[in-house]
């Protein structure tokens, strides 16, 4: 007599029972355990978890901080395309409204203090920009620029680095930047802004920025570069700043570090220390009215404490500072192309940054710039420049009313 024998599930099938009950209903994507065992529909990207650990953070809260976290340490991965796996797992995720799990791997950021203090923003800010200057030279081009470029020419042999200097040339020319012009560049990353400011329009720049790192990369560049006279960097929390009357500032994609109960005294900062009929230019990402912005994994894991809002609340609050907004231009499709050539440069020279930065963090930057991409491709995330001009008295401005040479041959060779 031939007693049948029982085949009992694999661990893929017993945690896409368990998936299932805590997303209410089937498994978005096919699953593959540690034992070989499969699961879940056939084609598309298949997520393969590689170890026990990664199963207790999934069914503690399972949601997009948790997939996040063991995806970082390499406790899941996804085979096939990463973005469409990363689209199809957290729309089903975000759509429950799922929670993350408390597990922390040693990438994730860890804070202390009252947030958006002094010492909490020197440290957020430090988390992510003191990373390695030679990680950031490695993964952005000649420029050092680590914000939205502008692709000003569909030509193929227009690079990333030549949307960088078009940004650049177009900041100049909306703050309308002449030979000794005083510019002050608030949050000046790597000095990109700060050094084309100063070697094409001739103006003298304050460069400020809270990170030691590269606070050093701008001054060896001032110094590599004869820039001492037009060119004085300071490292100080904005808040610090003191003086005014500058014809000009400039804030790229910083205002997003400043926290949404302080922006008001920020924008009043800003408004404070440009000259009247002074111009003022913030490039600022943004989140969808019904969007949560970055997410979970982002703000724990790259940009700690960073806050997103949409774009019509941060012109209110700039209007409110007595600045009159006279430019809004979104740039959302053109950071799809630049975070995506991050990415390449970043999958080309893998080996590379895993010896700089280490196995964990590589893989937070991987998902970052592919999880990036997707938010501003699928509008939950944008990025604009807003160009304001503090007003005088009577209304004057000084601002073109048609400011068509801002445009004109930003295709620059």
């Amino acid at each position: 007599m031939t007693t049948a024998r029982t085949v009992r599930p694999g661990a893929a099938h017993r945690i896409a029972a368990l998936a299932e009950d805590a997303l209410g209903g089937p498994l978005p994507v096919r699953l593959r355990a540690w034992d070989d065992s499969e699961t879940g529909p056939a084609g598309g990207p298949a997520v393969v978890v590689r170890s026990r650990r990664a199963l207790r953070r999934m069914l503690w809260q399972p949601g997009e901080l948790g997939l996040a976290q063991a995806y970082v340490t390499g406790e899941i991965d996804i085979e096939g395309d990463l973005a469409e796996g990363l689209r199809v797992m957290w729309a089903a995720v975000r759509e429950r409204g799922l929670h993350a799990p408390r597990l922390a791997p040693a990438a994730q950021a860890r804070l202390r203090g009252g947030l958006h203090t002094k010492a909490r923003d020197r440290a957020a800010i430090s988390h992510h920009y003191d990373l390695s200057n030679a990680f950031y030279r490695l993964l952005l081009d000649d420029t050092m620029a680590y914000s939205c470029g502008y692709w000003a020419s569909e030509d193929p042999g227009f690079t990333a680095a030549d949307a960088q200097r078009a940004k650049l040339e177009l900041i100049c020319r909306k703050l309308g930047l002449v030979p000794g012009a005083r510019l002050l560049d608030v949050g000046c990353g790597w000095g990109s802004l700060a050094l084309y400011a100063a070697e094409q329009h001739k103006a003298q720049v304050t460069a400020v920025t809270l990170a030691q790192e590269q606070a050093a990369h701008v001054r060896e560049q001032v110094r590599e570069r004869g820039l001492e006279h037009r060119v004085e960097v300071v490292c100080q929390d904005y808040r610090d700043i003191t003086g005014g009357a500058y014809d000009a500032v400039s804030c790229v994609e910083m205002g997003e570090h400043v926290g949404d109960a302080e922006y008001p005294a920020f924008a009043a900062a800003l408004h404070a220390l440009v000259r009247p009929r002074g111009r003022v230019l913030v490039q600022q990402m943004s989140r969808g009215a019904d969007a949560p912005g970055g997410g979970a994994f982002i703000e724990a894991y790259v940009a700690p404490d960073m806050h997103m809002r949409p774009l019509g609340d941060t012109v209110g609050l700039l209007e409110r500072a007595g600045l009159e907004v006279r430019s809004v231009e979104s740039l959302r499709e053109h950071y799809v192309r630049t975070v995506a050539a991050w990415h390449r440069t970043l999958e080309e020279r893998w080996d590379d940054v895993v010896r700089l930065v280490g196995e964990e963090t590589a893989r937070v930057w991987r998902l970052y710039l592919v999880g990036g991409a997707l938010a501003f491709e699928e509008r939950r995330m944008g990025v604009d420049q807003l160009l304001c001009v503090r007003p005088t008295r009577d209304g004057g401005s000084g601002v073109p009313v048609t400011p068509e040479d801002w445009y004109r041959g930003l295709d620059l060779p």
